[in-house]
């Protein structure tokens, strides 16, 4: 950066200050940490010397923060591949099982939404497909934020719900499932080429339960890329132009991903191991009744406190689920 040409290439000296802010805000974590160990030894130290233990409570609290803040540092450090800093494009369908379905589907995006809010995360809607009588269909979010992706990755697959149904008058049991797909909100650096005439492209006026989700005129946007047969959809209530930008941030994503998934089969059919994709794939179970527990059938982890789960405490699964791929 101290070189004299540096700002010659706008474009990629502006990626290098951006590396460089990376890597110094990681060094000044690993510090400012640092410093509140040394601090904490210092005042144990101290109380010992005299001791006073009224302080104890503080030491007790003070560790307890501390070693949370270094275990998110030491999974953080985890994300290193190529689209981990990414934001993230998160898309939740309900299962078969009608209104059942759909309500589990509103319950998965009000967790997801709380999570990233607590993250410090800004949320978007960017399409939104409401059920029949109640619940979601589909819904698609844009979560910003470093390393957004690289988190929420942990979440794709299939999630059960088991509970007594509210919508059934017998108060039966009931299963529910709805899928998560996570992709990568693609950079410019990262960019793919697509072509024109590889591209269908349809307007339609918004749909939805009302509010934010209505728009009076036909600037909702459908794109279908022919030769894969992805289509992808953008309704908000932004212009057209805006809601063909975000279509094609997706379609993108979905390419990359799916060129992704393609080596990694080729990897997997000369390894023999072979994963199923898809609606096989159910990571989750989430228990309310007969007794309440939520179980990661990746990982074996398992919360009693469903609640909690259910209001955004997930990232004891997330974690759980990056040391496990980190360790393959």
């Amino acid at each position: 950066m101290q070189d004299a040409d540096f700002w010659g290439n706008v474009e990629e000296a502006q990626k290098v200050v951006q590396r460089a802010k990376s890597i110094k805000d990681k060094i000044d974590r690993y510090e400012s940490l640092l410093k509140r160990v040394e601090d904490l030894e210092v005042l144990i130290e101290l109380c010992d010397e005299e001791e006073d233990y009224s302080h104890l409570e503080e030491i007790t609290n003070e560790r307890v923060d501390i070693e949370k803040k270094i275990e998110a540092f030491r999974i953080e450090t985890m994300l290193s591949g190529e689209y981990d800093k990414n934001n993230a494009i998160l898309t939740i369908h309900a299962g078969a099982g009608g209104t059942e379905a759909c309500d589990w589907a509103s319950m998965l995006l009000r967790m997801y939404t709380r999570w990233a809010e607590g993250k410090g995360y800004k949320v978007e809607t960017v399409d939104f497909l409401p059920g029949d009588e109640a619940g979601v269909k589909s819904v698609t979010l844009e979560i910003t934020g470093e390393y957004a992706y690289g988190y929420l990755k942990a979440e794709k697959g299939v999630h059960r719900l088991v509970r007594i149904s509210p919508f059934d008058a017998a108060g039966k049991r009931h299963t529910s499932f709805a899928s998560i797909e996570v992709l990568p909100e693609i950079t410019e650096e990262q960019d793919i080429e697509i072509r024109d005439e590889d591209l269908k492209i349809d307007t339609y006026r918004s749909g939805g339960a009302g509010g934010q989700y209505v728009n009076k005129t036909e600037s909702a946007i459908r794109i279908t890329h022919i030769p894969t047969g992805i289509i992808v959809s953008c309704q908000t209530e932004r212009s057209q132009h805006s809601n063909r930008e975000m279509a094609m941030k997706m379609l993108k994503s979905k390419l990359i991903e799916m060129k992704e998934r393609e080596r990694k089969e080729k990897i997997e059919d000369l390894t023999g191991d072979q994963k199923d994709i898809g609606w096989g794939s159910q990571i989750r179970s989430y228990v309310f009744q007969p007794y309440t527990l939520v179980k990661d059938h990746r990982t074996g982890v398992e919360i009693g406190n469903i609640q909690a789960v259910m209001d955004g405490e997930i990232d004891e699964f997330i974690n759980a689920y990056l040391k496990s791929e980190s360790q393959k």
